[in-house]
C-alpha cells in the first residue's frame, strides 16, 4: 500500500495506492491535525482491511502551506519512513531521506509570551 499525504491546509487529503487501485479523501483536521490524523490514516487503513506495516512507500507534499500542518504532517511521514523501513518521496516524485517543509517563504518566529 502507497499513502500519499497533504497536511498544508485544514483539509488534510491522503491518498492510498491499495493492490494498484487509488483512494482519495479530505478530512477537516484544523487546529486539531496532530490530535487526530494517526488516528483519521489508522482508521483509513482499517477501512481497507490494512495496517501501518502494509506501507511500502510514503509520498508528502512538503509546500509551500500552513506552517503548523507541514510540520506535522513532515514529523508524522519521517517517523514512519524511518520506523518502518519504506522509501519516502517529496510530491516532486524524489526520493529523499527525510522531509523538510518548504514555507515559500521565511519563517515568521514570534517572540514568547511572557
Amino acid at each position: 500500500m502507497e499513502l500519499y499525504l497533504d497536511t498544508s491546509t485544514p483539509d488534510c487529503i491522503v491518498k492510498l495506492t491499495v493492490d494498484g487501485e487509488v483512494f482519495e479523501y479530505h478530512e477537516e483536521l484544523g487546529r486539531d491535525m496532530a490530535e487526530k490524523l494517526h488516528g483519521f490514516l489508522r482508521n483509513l487503513f482499517k477501512k481497507h482491511g490494512k495496517t501501518w506495516q502494509d506501507l511500502t512507500k510514503i509520498t508528502y507534499y512538503s509546500g509551500p502551506g500552513s506552517f503548523t500542518g507541514l510540520r506535522i504532517g513532515a514529523s508524522v511521514v519521517n517517523t514512519l519512513a524511518d520506523q518502518l523501513k519504506i522509501p519516502l518521496y517529496n510530491h516532486h516524485g524524489k526520493k529523499v531521506p527525510l522531509i523538510v517543509p518548504d514555507y515559500g517563504r521565511p519563517a515568521n518566529i514570534t517572540p514568547p509570551r511572557k
